[in-house]
């Protein structure tokens, strides 16, 4: 080969090398990169990442709609405010939060030109919210109530003379209370109707007169009778049955207002209410009347739980026992239970039906027999707490059966919305909800829908309104100054004879806790009928039956009868887990899930163990705790008479002495005749009257005719609490005598100072 053939050969060979690298080159460039690994997210199952992304908005909505819902709450306050600022007569205005003077006098003799607001940290935007904030309380219609009349004069029902003689405080016309009512009375709107309803404030608003000056007490203990107005109620819707004038009269007035569409509407409402109402009465009979400043709360909200779980089959129960008993004749069985449609789980309709043929077929006497078969006597009246640093207490109510913790305040609340005329569409529906699990029902259907016109967005917001609460001072401009000696003298007794008990705190302090001492009502002493009663009633379970619930002690299996306090739990839990039927399906939801969650998570008050002397709760005895009374810590405590937990005892300084004996009962007063020197707390005195009395620091119980609040009946014991009135030994030894005259003269100065 010649050297130029060779040297061609080289090239080419060189060339095809050259080829064969780029084409390795092109085949290595086209081969696509290696790709990353992929995240532990990318490698879920697409659904996955779809529930996880649905339920992250979820949670913005819900923060969304939570964000919202306090800017309204704020504007809403906040335009109150404003709106007070520039109405009429602003500053006046203002400063009374609507109040409205009494100048002439009740049938008490009490009478105020002027209506004063103590500093406790309150706007009067902030009271106004809380007088006229609904919790779905749903008395009767609201028409109704602002058309009645009273039966003897005439007169409209809802006057101010008139229900200011039941101890409800009047107002003048506000923006949120355009037609005047009094502080706790409110328009309700539930499911498209309108409903008279009482707010919180109806109970827990107080009032004290001093030579012509009101002091109107915020979250204070109401002065109110509501016994004799449910009742009076009640007799002016019965007496337009008799009388067809009157009752032509109230349906024209009805009409006139524009929210019913025929006379044959309002005559249908008011047949049904007239006969709840009595229904009502009658179930909560007492054979102590409470009078002023009392409520057995407890026992009418046991009772309306009652009605509501009750089943046909239980009423058919009842009522073959008294067919047995020879109460009642088996025609009028069958009668009664003839109009059946099927359901053993009554719905609204279905009870309002039942109960109009139990009042067409029963006498009055048989409806009694019934209704005790069935219902427990209410005649535990108990004075209004009052509600100053109650979202800071660890355990609430009398006898300390609420913990505070988690759920705690809403289901509280709930309970006292049910106890005050919340509608209660309890119904069995096919099939399972949220709710129903939640609530602890079974997995399998059908299930109980426990819907109802309970705000508990509302009650929230109210628990944590009162946050911000605080208790009363002493108006030294207006009652007479402090003994300043006096109160350091009683200072001293104070911490020998009640720190142990009563714990002194920093009203203004945001981190103050108060924790309830438990004391055992052999070692307090008083009256133990509402203690009692919470562990010892029981009722029939109804649809509840088989259903858990929590105590003490442990969970509790729901029998046929079973502890009313266990159904009263049971009931409030699954009220608060079911959504508003009053709002649209989205913003139903989102607020639930806010108010749960924020119930929830911003309680600071975690779950405790009780503090004091008590028997505690075992699983042979899960509410053995509850047969105890609580102390708290006595700021503002001069505002809150009457005294003792059941207010039988009129004034601090009374309350210091010691329960008269046996053969000195009855003397007025409490003085001993024989013995000018000794004094007892009064067995017999007046109740009703405002007025203050700033020596003994109570209210004015004699000298008029009032309610007589007799100690001798049940439940009225003024006995118990003995501190400081009789000789005590403590346990290291130390003796205490009984204080003398100046000395609780000393303490009480004292006290006002708290």
């Amino acid at each position: 080969m010649s050297k130029h053939q060779s040297t061609q050969a080289a090239s080419s060979a060189a060339g095809a090398k050259r080829a064969e690298d780029t084409s390795s080159a092109k085949n290595l460039t086209s081969v696509p990169p290696a790709e990353p690994p992929k995240s532990w997210w990318q490698r879920r199952p697409r659904w996955h990442r779809i529930t996880a992304h649905l339920f992250l908005f979820l949670i913005v909505l819900v923060a969304l709609n939570s964000g919202l819902s306090r800017l309204a709450d704020s504007w809403d306050v906040g335009s109150a405010s404003w709106f007070s600022h520039f109405k009429g007569s602003s500053t006046t205005w203002q400063l009374q939060r609507g109040a409205a003077i009494m100048d002439h006098p009740n049938q008490f003799g009490d009478q105020y030109s002027s209506v004063r607001y103590l500093d406790q940290k309150w706007s009067p935007a902030d009271s106004l919210w809380f007088y006229n904030t609904t919790q779905g309380s749903d008395l009767l219609p609201y028409d109704f109530f602002m058309a009645l009349a009273e039966p003897k004069t005439g007169k409209l029902f809802r006057s101010d003379d008139n229900l200011y003689s039941y101890g409800y405080l009047p107002q003048t016309s506000t923006r949120s209370n355009p037609d005047a009512l009094p502080i706790g009375f409110v328009k309700d709107t539930y499911i498209g109707k309108e409903y008279l309803g009482f707010t919180c404030a109806a109970c827990h608003t107080g009032q004290v007169n001093y030579k012509g000056i009101a002091m109107r007490i915020d979250g204070g203990p109401a002065g109110s009778d509501m016994e004799s107005f449910i009742k009076d109620l009640k007799a002016a819707m019965v007496a337009l049955e008799a009388n067809a004038a009157a009752r032509a009269q109230f349906v024209k007035r009805v009409l006139a207002r524009g929210n019913y569409s025929s006379a044959d509407a309002v005559e249908k409402d008011l047949v049904n209410y007239t006969r709840r109402l009595s229904m009502y009465v009658m179930v909560n009979y007492s054979p102590t009347r409470y009078g002023y400043f009392r409520l057995d709360a407890f026992g009418r909200i046991y009772n309306r739980v009652l009605e509501h779980i009750l089943t046909l089959d239980q009423v058919k129960a009842a009522l073959e026992t008294m067919v047995k008993e020879g109460d009642l004749t088996q025609a009028e069985l069958d009668a009664i239970i003839h109009y059946n449609h099927g359901d053993n789980v009554l719905t609204g309709k279905q009870r309002d039906h039942l109960l109009f043929r139990l009042a067409q077929m029963l006498t009055p006497r048989e409806q009694v027999t019934l209704s005790k078969k069935i219902f427990n006597t209410a005649n535990a009246p108990v004075s209004y707490p009052y509600l100053w640093d109650t979202p800071q207490h660890d355990y609430v109510q009398w006898n300390g059966i609420v913990q505070n913790a988690g759920l705690g305040p809403i289901g509280r609340n709930a309970g006292e919305a049910i106890g005050v005329f919340g509608t209660l569409d309890w119904s069995q529906e096919p099939g399972i909800s949220l709710a129903s699990v939640i609530s602890g029902q079974s997995f399998k259907g059908p299930h109980i829908d426990f819907k109802s016109s309970v705000n508990v967005h509302n009650l929230r917001l109210l628990e944590h309104h009162l946050e911000s609460l605080q208790s009363p001072v002493w108006p030294q401009d207006i009652l007479p100054r402090i003994d300043v000696e006096r109160s350091r003298r009683g200072e001293l007794l104070f911490t020998e004879h009640c720190a142990s008990c009563h714990a002194n705190i920093d009203r203004s302090d945001p981190n103050r806790r108060i924790v309830a001492n438990m004391t055992r009502l052999d070692v307090i002493g008083t009256d133990p009928t509402m203690a009692l009663n919470a562990t010892e009633y029981k009722g029939l379970s109804g649809f509840l039956r088989n259903q858990y619930t929590t105590s003490g002690g442990g969970p509790v299996l729901l029998n046929e009868k079973a502890p009313v306090a266990a159904l009263l739990n049971k009931a409030t839990l699954s009220v608060v887990a079911t959504p508003s039927a009053n709002k649209n399906f989205i913003h139903r939801g989102l607020d639930w899930a806010d108010d749960l969650l924020t119930s929830f998570l911003s309680n600071d008050i975690k779950p405790s163990i009780k503090q004091g002397n008590y028997d505690p709760d075992t699983t042979a005895s899960p509410y053995a705790s509850l047969r105890a009374y609580k102390s708290r810590s006595l700021n503002g405590i001069w505002a809150t008479a009457p005294y003792l937990h059941n207010g039988s005892v009129p004034s601090l300084y009374e309350l210091l002495l010691p329960k008269a004996p046996p053969d000195q009962q009855g003397a007025k007063g409490g003085k001993k005749p024989s013995s000018p020197d000794a004094e007892y707390r009064p067995d017999r005195f007046m109740v009703g009257s405002r007025e203050f009395d700033p020596e003994k620091v109570g209210l004015k119980s004699s000298g008029y005719d009032g309610f007589l609040f007799n100690t001798d009946l049940p439940g009225n014991s003024n006995a118990g609490h003995e501190y400081g009135t009789v000789r005590r030994t403590l346990p290291d030894g130390r003796v205490l005598e009984p204080l003398t005259r100046e000395q609780r003269l000393d303490l009480v100065e004292y006290l006002k100072t708290l």
